[in-house]
């Protein structure tokens, strides 16, 4: 595992240790970069500890501890920083650290880091974009690319919903277990925007990133461990494994995008299928979006071929989730289902009707372009792809757009 793998991977644990220990957000961050800086110093010449997130988050904490003691000590007071030197965990070594020889074990800090970036006094893009920084630990740049925001715009909005952390004293912890319910909704829709920003990533040149998803798919496992009765998020879970289980064959041997009709099934990931839809039995009781969403998934899942996919039951799912949601998303996908179900005109007047703002073009158009395609309206079509590389901002989401382009020429329909 390299330094950026360990990073990512530990970024968390390190940050929701000492945000426990001292309570500040910044001092925490801080601390952990501090502690990864000294770790890409020393690990090239001493080699990499056999629990890198231990050292991590032993080096972070004394950071953490140092720089109050520089702080107070101009003050006067450094007896009182000493002070706030927390006591080892049971179980930690003298350092502060997990013995090397211990598996790390989730600790309540750290979801109560997640819940914490998720608190409802935040809006859902400081929610997510907290999430992605601490929890998940891209920087700022990353985040910027994402979700097509310059860097300093992403900087301003951490910077204050960090601040509003600090200002409305949100507690960095778990809240009490009687709260828990209300708050899961923001959690699980954060971790879902994770889950979908890593599975069809808005900007770069890759359409996947497996860390985001890799990462969403864990923060779901956590909070079913914490909320084992909670339907809905064992239904999110159910939906990214089984949504997950086509990663590995999104991709050609040339790293181009496949779509879901031209996808190898037999490399589809047959356990986290199997995974997907024990987990979809276990959440048969929700009634929320996400249970709906996961039986889509799992008909695309189980289908043996493009072909023999049951579109009834997707349209019909479509149907109850927009009558759940009103979302001109889920709008969009019924449109493609009805599409498939009961012809292209269907679906080509079931997407004409819905809403259309800026925002959604990303998604109307190429569903437009595709329906038109399919339905033989090649100079439409042509005018249509056109209209979605405009506002696309994932490149090799782009190259399949112009493939299909070249498809309408050779068709003799292109404009």
């Amino acid at each position: 595992m390299d330094s950026a793998e360990v990073f990512r991977a530990e970024h968390w644990s390190a940050v929701a240790s000492v945000v426990s220990a001292f309570g500040d957000l910044d001092l925490a961050e801080d601390a952990v970069q501090d502690a990864f800086v000294e770790a890409l110093r020393t690990w090239p010449e001493r080699g990499v500890p056999s629990n890198p997130g231990a050292w991590i988050t032993a080096v972070a904490r004394n950071r953490a501890v140092d720089r109050l003691r520089r702080e107070a000590a101009r003050s006067g007071k450094e007896s009182a920083a000493i002070a706030l030197a927390p006591p080892p965990r049971s179980g930690d070594s003298e350092d502060g650290a997990l013995r090397d020889d211990e598996p790390r074990a989730v600790r309540d800090d750290e979801l109560g880091l997640l819940f914490a970036c998720c608190h409802p006094a935040l809006g859902r893009d400081a929610q997510v974009a907290l999430t992605l920084r601490l929890v998940c630990g891209l920087t700022a740049t990353e985040i910027a690319r994402a979700f097509l925001k310059s860097e300093s715009a992403v900087t301003r909005r951490l910077t204050r919903a960090k601040a509003k952390i600090r200002d409305a004293a949100i507690p960095l912890r778990l809240p009490a277990e009687h709260l828990l319910p209300e708050r899961v909704p923001q959690v699980l829709a954060c971790i879902y925007l994770v889950f979908t920003e890593g599975y069809s990533a808005t900007a770069g040149d890759s359409p996947i990133r497996s860390d985001l998803c890799a990462e969403a798919i864990r923060l779901g496992h956590l909070t079913c461990m914490l909320m084992p009765d909670e339907e809905e998020a064992w239904a999110l879970l159910a939906l990214m494994l089984l949504q997950d289980s086509r990663r590995g064959a999104r991709r050609d041997s040339s790293g181009e995008l496949l779509p879901l009709e031209d996808q190898d099934r037999t490399q589809w990931d047959g356990d986290s299928i199997a995974q997907g839809l024990a987990v979809l039995d276990r959440a048969a009781g929700s009634t929320g979006q996400y249970l709906l969403q996961a039986v889509i998934a799992a008909v695309h899942a189980t289908a043996p071929s493009w072909e023999h996919t049951d579109w009834s039951v997707i349209a019909a799912a479509y149907d109850r989730l927009i009558a759940l949601t009103g979302s001109p998303v889920v709008e969009i996908n019924r449109a493609v289902a009805l599409g498939f179900r009961d012809g292209w005109d269907a679906g080509l007047d079931a997407l004409a009707a819905v809403p259309k703002n800026a925002e959604l073009r990303r998604l109307y158009e190429p569903a437009r372009a595709d329906l038109l395609r399919r339905a033989g309206r090649f100079a439409e079509a042509a005018e249509a792809y056109r209209a979605a590389l405009a506002v696309t901002g994932n490149e090799s989401i782009a190259r399949v757009l112009r493939r299909r382009l070249v498809e309408i020429d050779i068709a003799g329909g292109g404009g």
